[in-house]
């Protein structure tokens, strides 16, 4: 079973692109911290390379930025290539699935997913008033 779990901080603002067929697809990095510390006191990271696809990248894309906290599961997918000088690489990278977010409520610009949506401009519909009833105290059943 190919299956991860990470909760990070993003690196870098999402990147949308589309392919050629014309389906999104969002690259980010996300920065995780480890459960311990080094023998000097110091925590360390480690910073995953992060692509998702379609509706998901479409939603990243909109309402995440650099910094945001975020929840992601999907798999891990382990790419070989050669780079520019000829030298073979491997890249590894996670296939989201699912992302959370994770970043507490802010009041921003409005253009914030994390904002409350704008009032809406239809007239507020009058509650209704409830009627008094006359109950001579017998049971029905």
């Amino acid at each position: 079973m190919n299956k991860v779990f990470l909760i990070g901080n993003l690196t870098r603002d999402p990147e949308l692109t589309e392919t050629s067929g014309g389906v999104s697809v969002c690259h980010f990095a996300i920065a995780v911290n480890r459960n311990y510390t080094s023998a000097d006191g110091e925590r360390q990271t480690d910073f995953f390379n992060v692509t998702a696809w379609r509706g998901l990248a479409d939603t990243v894309a909109r309402y995440t930025k650099k910094g945001h906290k975020v929840a992601v599961s999907g798999s891990v997918q382990i790419r070989n290539y050669e780079d520019n000088q000829g030298v073979k690489r491997t890249a590894v990278d996670v296939i989201a699935q699912d992302i959370e977010f994770l970043t507490a409520k802010s009041s921003g610009s409005g253009d914030d997913f994390y904002d409350a949506p704008a009032p809406s401009s239809a007239p507020a519909k009058k509650k209704p008033t409830l009627q008094s009833f006359d109950d001579d105290g017998d049971i029905p059943f």
